[in-house]
């Protein structure tokens, strides 16, 4: 089964938006702002969450400058936003080795 990315989901230009809880755990944990688009322009997405409120939202995860990030955003379709919620590096504790699976 094929990977799926935000390109498969999204069709039209978008902007990327950043909450304020996104913003500050970026801070928190070193993460750039170019980090996240990078996740979320060639990231995979291993979660959906479709019954979120008030846009469907997904989990997407890419290794960056060595490092596996997590990018949790929602998307507006009709006003072409991606929203970042949170951001964060996944713990191996949780995570199956290459981070795209929880841990059973």
């Amino acid at each position: 089964m094929k990977s799926k990315t935000v390109s498969d989901i999204v069709k039209k230009p978008y902007k990327i938006v950043f909450r304020v809880h996104a913003l500050r755990q970026m801070f928190n944990r070193r993460i750039d702002e170019t980090d996240i688009e990078e996740v979320v322009q060639k990231g995979t997405i291993i979660e959906e969450y479709p019954d979120d409120t008030p846009y469907p939202s997904y989990l997407m995860y890419r290794t960056v400058r060595g490092r596996p990030l997590h990018v949790v955003g929602a998307y507006g379709k009709e006003e072409g936003v991606i929203i970042v919620v949170t951001a964060y590096e996944p713990n191996p504790d949780r995570w199956e080795e290459h981070y795209t699976r929880r841990k059973s």
